[in-house]
């Protein structure tokens, strides 16, 4: 699974020519052109890196890059980029909690080497799995929803994370059951993994009330995320 970096970055020809780069490297890129934008993208894919112009509009950098680390999202990098290149400017940056900090201009290939070196060191911690702002931290074994933490017991975490792994996958109630009960020497009943599905879904709902696990008709669930096309 291909890791997410956000570019928030107003200047058009900058964020093509920088999503350029990252996606040939193998990134998936999301892009936003100013602070308030970073913040809703931010919440909906969990990015594991953020590159970040301080200036912004609407939220300006500095401002974006505390509210990140206000979300006990300590998992996510941040490099800052700015026209700024006093050695007080950088000082300043990293303490307002940026991982790395380039100055511009700067070279497209100088930027990707700065982003496999922050991922290097921080890209272990970064395991996940995002829909829709529904986002599974396999290490850590959390799970939140928009920037929400979300409670769940040990089988609905592995049932919701098999899920995932699978999009649009049908399971069936038997195949659920030898996924989540692999060495159970007592009987698992259909209505168990039932039971586990119906309390996951009201975990897992959304504001606008999606159901994001489906029940097909005499074959069993399926895990659907919204952008799904068919």
């Amino acid at each position: 699974m291909k890791q997410t970096i956000l570019v928030v970055e107003d200047d058009n020809m900058i964020r093509n020519l920088v999503k350029v780069y990252l996606e040939k490297a193998g990134f998936e890129v999301i892009e936003a052109v100013d602070g308030l934008e970073a913040k809703d993208l931010f919440l909906n894919h969990h990015p594991c890196l953020v590159i970040l112009d301080l200036m912004l509009p609407k939220v300006s950098g500095e401002d974006f890059c505390g509210w990140v680390r206000t979300q006990e999202q300590e998992d996510v990098s941040i490099i800052m980029l700015s026209a700024k290149s006093q050695v007080t400017d950088k000082v300043n940056g990293l303490r307002l909690g940026a991982d790395d900090y380039l100055t511009k201009p700067f070279e497209p290939e100088e930027l990707l080497a700065h982003v496999e070196a922050v991922l290097r060191r921080t890209g272990r911690y970064c395991q996940k799995i995002t829909y829709d702002g529904l986002c599974v931290k396999v290490r850590k074994g959390e799970v939140s929803l928009r920037g929400e933490q979300i409670q769940l017991t040990k089988h609905e975490f592995n049932l919701l994370y098999h899920f995932m792994q699978n999009p649009n996958t049908v399971f069936s109630r038997d195949q659920l059951i030898e996924q989540l009960y692999p060495n159970s020497e007592s009987a698992v009943y259909d209505r168990t993994i039932d039971a586990h599905i119906k309390k996951l879904r009201e975990k897992i709902r959304d504001k606008d009330q999606t159901q994001k696990i489906q029940t097909v008709r005499g074959m069993g669930y399926k895990f659907v995320p919204e952008d799904s096309v068919f």
